[in-house]
């Protein structure tokens, strides 16, 4: 008797598009493509502009895709070359498929005020063509704003599914009509927190006049995960009894507005104030550096407070490593723009540090008060204040939140379970509608 051969199930190819990689702060994206081709995911990664940042993540060199840009001019400008290679494109589709060609102009055309979008199209006809060649399976975004734009077109353009994640400021400064055409179209849609994925749930039932929609149940809860064989708690533990002088501060973070520094500083100034030996190591590079480093410095903390730059995962590993509390003070901004949950938070969750956060956005989904951190109100330094005081001469309460908060991540959030969620969409083993297994209660 005769075996019959079985041929292989092909995965799928899905073409993975992000809108600058590698960024040195944008380790979460990186850390997910690790884990979607650990995962037996075919992937063909793209990026809108290359960073051209100056560092990168060690880790990109584990990156089996090459990565392909559309655009090869530095920054936000555009080569010439790139004009006429969309321009190409765009006269193929429309050569190939007039029909889809035309319904996707349209789309540009309803959207006439939106120079954004109409830059965005342009930009999907040289995705379109690669797609075509490679034989592309699905179109998968890794931000709801630009790069959910181009895809939303090069979908239309192919005929090819697509789908996009949804993350903070992608989310929450996008415009609801747009966001909404958006989801009805892609097969299914990532939030990366429950807190995002009420929003895009929101956003839906608002542009439906509140009439049920189905396009509510391709909103999935796909957080995001960390590789917890790598953040992990020094390997020689200081013994709870010995408290530390001083106490080791750590903050990690983009320098930017909604990360709530200013309200750091003046709780860290509030503590001198009141004799507490303290050092504070703030990690992270942007926009209001010179004016946090000013700001620290008419607080008094020079010599307290230590601005380090970027640094690599490697590096802020020994940070999380050599510190006893992290701190994480996001706010809401005036325009809407906030966290959703740092991946600061998740990592050093992970290297057993008890952190001390804000309840914004998708924070208290992991730091529960008392539990796995102390939780205390944006915008007020007073508040942070009293939780850090809970903590400067508790060194057993210190060791036991960040023991519950390693144990929380290695339980829920580990890059191995955070990735099955979009991996078993990607091949077709989850449907969206599905409930899949999120952060446990």
């Amino acid at each position: 008797m005769t075996v019959a051969s079985v041929r292989p199930i092909k995965q799928p190819t899905v073409c993975y598009l992000t809108k600058r990689f590698p960024r040195l702060s944008e380790t979460f994206i990186l850390d997910e493509i690790l884990g979607l081709e650990a995962a037996g995911i075919d992937l063909r990664l793209y990026s809108i502009a290359d960073p051209c940042e100056p560092e990168v993540q060690p880790d990109v060199r584990r990156v089996r895709s090459r990565v392909s840009y559309l655009r090869t001019g530095h920054g936000a400008w555009t080569a010439a070359s790139d004009y006429s290679r969309f321009l190409r494109g765009h006269l193929t589709m429309l050569r190939r498929c007039p029909r889809r060609w035309t319904r996707a102009a349209a789309q540009v055309i309803r959207h006439g005020r939106s120079l954004a979008m109409a830059k965005h199209f342009v930009e999907a006809g040289g995705m379109a063509v690669e797609l075509d060649g490679i034989g592309g399976d699905h179109i998968h975004a890794a931000f709801a704003h630009g790069p959910a734009s181009v895809a939303f077109y090069a979908h239309l353009l192919t005929g090819r599914p697509f789908s996009f994640a949804a993350h903070a400021k992608d989310l929450y400064l996008s415009t609801p009509e747009v966001l909404a055409m958006k989801i009805r179209s892609a097969t299914f849609v990532l939030a990366c927190s429950e807190s995002a994925a009420n929003e895009l749930r929101r956003i839906v039932d608002l542009q439906a006049g509140g009439s049920p929609d189905r396009d509510i149940d391709k909103v999935v809860y796909a957080p995001h995960g960390v590789d917890i064989s790598r953040f992990r708690p020094a390997p020689n533990d200081p013994l709870v009894d010995v408290p530390a002088d001083p106490l080791r501060l750590l903050a990690v973070g983009r320098l930017v507005p909604k990360k709530g520094y200013p309200a750091l500083l003046q709780s860290l100034a509030t503590l001198v104030g009141k004799g507490v030996d303290l050092q504070c190591r703030i990690v992270g590079s942007g926009s209001q550096r010179s004016e946090l480093e000013a700001l620290a410095a008419g607080l008094g903390l020079e010599g307290r407070v230590t601005f380090c730059g970027a640094r690599t995962q490697q590096e802020i590993i020994r940070e999380y490593q050599g510190a006893d509390v992290f701190l994480q003070a996001s706010v809401i901004t005036g325009d809407g723009d906030r966290d959703g949950i740092p991946n600061s938070v998740l990592e050093a969750m992970a290297c057993g540090m008890p952190v001390v956060a804000t309840a914004v956005a998708g924070i208290p989904e992991v730091i529960r008060d008392h539990e796995t951190g102390l939780l205390v109100a944006p915008g007020r330094p007073a508040l942070m204040t009293e939780a850090l005081e809970e903590l400067v001469d508790d060194a057993l309460l210190r060791a036991q939140l960040g023991a519950a908060a390693r144990h929380f991540v290695e339980e829920n959030l580990s890059r191995s379970i955070c990735v099955e969620v979009p991996a078993a969409l990607f091949q077709g083993r989850q449907s969206v509608g599905t409930k899949a297994s999120g952060v446990s209660a």
